[in-house]
Formats: C-alpha cells, sequence, structure tokens
C-alpha cells in the first residue's frame, strides 16, 4: 500500500518503481514545491555498510548544481525505510522516447549525448561517478532539455556483487565490462554507458542482449558487437567510429574525460554539415573547362552567376598574390639572392654553435662542484671532481685557491692510494708497508694495522715527495684507532659474556651457555675483528656437544 506522507512531502501519486524502491510524485506541505521522492525498500537497510554508503554519496550529490543533472533537496528516513526528494522534472525519460520512436537520427541522439557530457563534467569535476547512466535515468523536458538522474545510485547500494536484495543493481545492459568485472567505476566508465546509450538511440538495439543479466555481462566483458552501421546503413562513418571508440574494453582506449567527448561530438556534427554543405555547393559551382549535359527539351544551359563564386574568388586571391610575388618590393628581392640567402645560412649555424657551446663554468663553480662531490661516499665521482674541477682550478690560479683546494685533492689521493681494486703491486717500499697494515686491517688484527701505520707515518714525516701517501697513511691510521676505540666496549660485552657462558656450564646450565656462545657466533661470525671472541665461542660449543656443526 502506497504510503500518504513521506518526511515533509504529501504524496500525490505513484509514478515508478524499480528493484531498489519506488517513485512518488510529492508536494511539500509549506512551500507547495513538487518533487520526485524515491523511497527505498526496507531491506536495503540492512545491507553492510548500506547506511555509511547513502549518507556519504546523498551529500555529495547535494552539492552537484548543472542544468543538466536533476537537483537533489533532501534525504531522510522514515520509519525503515530511507528516502531522497530530487526535483520533478515534467516531461519523459529517454526509454519512453525510444519505445516510441524505436529509432533517433544521429544528430538528435548526439545533441543528446552533448547534454549528458555536460552533466558528467559537472558531476566528474565533483568526483562523482554515476556508475548506472541508461535510458531510464535521462530525463527530457518539453523543451528537448535532458537531464541526468540518480547520481552515485549505485554506488549507495552496492555492497561487493552485482545483485542486492529487492534486485539487481545496474543495467546489466550499459555496464562497463570494468564494472562487470568488480573493477572501480571511473569517469571513462561512465562514458562507455553513454556509447551504449548512443548505441541504443541510433540502432534501436543495446550493443549486447542475453537471456540473463549475466550473459549480458559476460558479453560485455568478452563479447564483440555489431557496428551500428551494419544496422544503420547511411550513417557516416565519422559517428559509427565515434561509438565504437566509446565501447572499448579498456578504458584507456575510450575518450580521457567528458569535456574532450564533448568536443568530439560538436566537431563531428560541424564535419558532418560542412561535407553535406559542400556536395550541395560543388554542384552550384561551374569549375573552369567543366560542362553541364541537359537534355533538348529543358531550354538551354544554366547561367553563370553573376556574382563571383568561391572558385573565382579563390582564383582571384592566387593570382593576387602571384602577382605580388612576382613584382616584388626590396625585401623580396634581397631575400631571392642567392649570396644573401647562404650568407644567412652561415649566421644561423656559427649562432647554433654558439648557443649550444658547453658552457665554462666559473671558478666558484668549480670549487663548489668539487665539493658536493666529496660530501658523497668515496668512489669514482672524487677522482673526477680532482681531473675536472680541483687540478684546472689549481692551475687557473694557485694564488686565491690553493689553499682550498690542496687539503681536497689530499683528501683524493689518500682515498686512490687505498681503494679497492687498484693495482695490487705497490709502487715503493712505502706502499708495500701501507698495503700489509690494510691488509691486518680487513682481517681484524687492528693492533698490528696501527702498530705499522704508526711507525710508517713517523718514517714518512717531512719527505715531500711521499706527501700524498702520508696523508694516506695518517687518514688510514685515524681510522684504525678509531676502529680500535669502537671496538673496545664490544670486546668488555664479549668477554664478560664469555665468563657468564663457562660459569653456566660449571653449574649444570649447559643449555643457557649454548645460547651464548651460538648469539656469539651468530652477531660477529662475519666480523674479522671480532674472530678471537668467536673462535673461542665456537671451541666452547663443540667441547661442549661433539657432533655440533660449526655455524
Amino acid at each position: 500500500m502506497d504510503p500518504e506522507r513521506i518526511g515533509p512531502y504529501q504524496i500525490l501519486e505513484k509514478i515508478g518503481s524499480g528493484g531498489m524502491g519506488n517513485v512518488y510524485l510529492g508536494r511539500e506541505a509549506e512551500s507547495g514545491r513538487l518533487a520526485a521522492v524515491k523511497v527505498l525498500t526496507a531491506s536495503l537497510a540492512r545491507e553492510p555498510g548500506f547506511v555509511e554508503r547513502f549518507n556519504r554519496e546523498i551529500d555529495a550529490m547535494r552539492k552537484l548544481k548543472n542544468p543538466h543533472i536533476v537537483s537533489l533537496y533532501e534525504s531522510g528516513v522514515e520509519g525503515e525505510n530511507y528516502y531522497y526528494a530530487m526535483e520533478y522534472v515534467a516531461g519523459e525519460t529517454l526509454m519512453a522516447v525510444l519505445r516510441r520512436e524505436k529509432r533517433l537520427p544521429w544528430r538528435k541522439a548526439f545533441a543528446i549525448a552533448i547534454d549528458v557530457c555536460l552533466a558528467l563534467k559537472a558531476a566528474h569535476d565533483a568526483g562523482i561517478i554515476h556508475r548506472d547512466l541508461k535510458p531510464s535515468n535521462l530525463l527530457v523536458t518539453p523543451e528537448g532539455l535532458v537531464k541526468l538522474t540518480d547520481f552515485g545510485v549505485a554506488q549507495v547500494f552496492a555492497s561487493g556483487r552485482l545483485t542486492a536484495t529487492g534486485g539487481i543493481i545496474g543495467t546489466a545492459e550499459y555496464m562497463s565490462p570494468e564494472q562487470a568485472q568488480g573493477k572501480r567505476a571511473g569517469k571513462q566508465s561512465d562514458l562507455y554507458s553513454l556509447g551504449a546509450v548512443l548505441y541504443a538511440m541510433i540502432t534501436g538495439r543495446t550493443p549486447f542482449s542475453g537471456s540473463t543479466a549475466v550473459e549480458v555481462i559476460q558479453k560485455h566483458k568478452f563479447g564483440v558487437f555489431d557496428r551500428p552501421r551494419l544496422f544503420v546503413t547511411d550513417l557516416p562513418q565519422r559517428v559509427d567510429d565515434t561509438i565504437c571508440k566509446l565501447l572499448e574494453k579498456e578504458p584507456e582506449n575510450r575518450f580521457p574525460d567528458a569535456l574532450v567527448l564533448l568536443r568530439h561530438l560538436e566537431q563531428t556534427i560541424s564535419l558532418e554539415d560542412y561535407a553535406a554543405a559542400g556536395v550541395t555547393l560543388a554542384s552550384s559551382v561551374e569549375g573552369k573547362g567543366s560542362r553541364t549535359t541537359v537534355p533538348a527539351t529543358e531550354g538551354a544551359l544554366p547561367q553563370a552567376p553573376r556574382h563571383p563564386g568561391p572558385a573565382t574568388l579563390m582564383q582571384t586571391l592566387m593570382r593576387a598574390e602571384l602577382s605580388e610575388v612576382v613584382q616584388g618590393g626590396f625585401f623580396s628581392a634581397l631575400f631571392n639572392n642567392i649570396y644573401v640567402l647562404v650568407t644567412l645560412l652561415i649566421l644561423v649555424i656559427l649562432g647554433g654553435v654558439w648557443f649550444f657551446r658547453p658552457q665554462q663554468p666559473t671558478p666558484q663553480e668549480m670549487f663548489d662542484r668539487a665539493s658536493a662531490a666529496l660530501q658523497e661516499e668515496p668512489g669514482p665521482e672524487w677522482l673526477r671532481a680532482r681531473r675536472e674541477y680541483l687540478e684546472p682550478l689549481l692551475a687557473l690560479d694557485s694564488n686565491t685557491w690553493g689553499d682550498r683546494v690542496r687539503p681536497l685533492l689530499r683528501k683524493i689521493d689518500a682515498y686512490e692510494a687505498t681503494r679497492p681494486g687498484r693495482a695490487s703491486r705497490p709502487r715503493s717500499e712505502a706502499e708495500r708497508q701501507l698495503q700489509l697494515a690494510l691488509y691486518y686491517r680487513q682481517v681484524g688484527d687492528l693492533a698490528r694495522a696501527e702498530k705499522i701505520l704508526a711507525a710508517l707515518s713517523a718514517l714518512l714525516a717531512g719527505d715531500e715527495q711521499l706527501a700524498k701517501l702520508q696523508t694516506a697513511v695518517t687518514e688510514s691510521l685515524d681510522e684504525v684507532r678509531r676502529q680500535r676505540a669502537g671496538n673496545e666496549d664490544r670486546d668488555r660485552m664479549l668477554k664478560a659474556a664469555l665468563e657468564r657462558a663457562a660459569t653456566l656450564a660449571r653449574d649444570g646450565s649447559p643449555a643457557e651457555a649454548q645460547e651464548i656462545w651460538k648469539g656469539i657466533i651468530e652477531l660477529y661470525g662475519d666480523d674479522a675483528s671480532a674472530r678471537e671472541f668467536v673462535r673461542q665461542a665456537q671451541h666452547e660449543l663443540d667441547s661442549l656437544n661433539p657432533h655440533h656443526e660449526p655455524q
């Protein structure tokens, strides 16, 4: 039984129904304003997440203000039924028009699609996707204005599946492939649906049909539709191509957005109008050397028009242009001279070479670039900075830049002397000792490495010929000493851990002792400087369990 009142609206009559509810014509008691009141079935409110989706989408739809979008007035709940009130549009749905007319001329269909594009652009700019565009959601006023309704409704009722209590969500015949696959709908999903609506308007049938909704949906995902020209043989190729592009399976192959589609539709109409006008114009123009043959009974040949036609005007313009070129003036004569043209070409080439020449950096820029390179980890960029910036800068002006450049050069020299991958054969005895110290540091014998480096540093002090190597020795010695200082705390911890494990083993807690030894091996097994502690832990572990495999 139909209600007498919904919210502030007195119900006048029922004007529609569907799987999601009924639509009534209502009048607001205070203002007397007419509204289309859509009352949703009570079972929908029990769908998971329905209330949150309803409120979110209704709030978004309330913001849409466009002449081609049916305005949303308000929403609410009456008992167990949610409802929303919309602008009442006198007229009929596009579905009713198609049932009556069967087919529409393509120009009229494109005009309707342009109105829909205006509505979609406004909605998409606001971040709202329609998701259920179809002829029954397009209202045509008596003045011919097209209005789109039920924005976001499919999203309100969607709960992660194609069907919901009361009926199918969306309309299978106009559903995009990505929606049929359960993917997120986007702007181009609405454009696909508009393409299906255009197809129906022009051909009188939907792109795909079937005995069940599931069958139709499968065809949207994988099927191939018949081109519109198969049913409308005089349909312009541009129109046919437009509809087929809208119905591409992949969204990226369709038009990018509603505005681009709108401009394309307008351009297609203009081009077809121009082509039609061109045929008429061509038949009325008498070309040079052309003859028209008519039966003798029709009388004399038609007279040429007294006013100049388009062909005559074009001929006159071409003659005037040629006359100007031939007569010319000072500049035309100048630029017709081969020597002038060759000179200009040479100037253009020289100008291009000068413009695109490598720009020489200033001394400050050279120093800044080198400094920036040395802020990074040591590597080939350090050597490049020395070669391209520091050495040229020192050669350019050593008085100004010497004190700032030389420390950076020494730093790079030290890196080069100790960097991995350099030639293994030392070039001097001092370099051999340096490499020996670096070897001991690498295997973890920091004490021996420090001893060699300290002696070598004292030996090289004051030797100008080995100044570069002295820098490398000094920096390596500082690094070893920092590393040894950092290891002291670790060594104390490991020594105490080994003593604690030995005590646990003696006191009858071998399992706990094993955990300590295993922990030392796990944490420091790859650390050469902790090799002695790891060896001792492994020895104790093997002694306690002779069959234990080394870690």
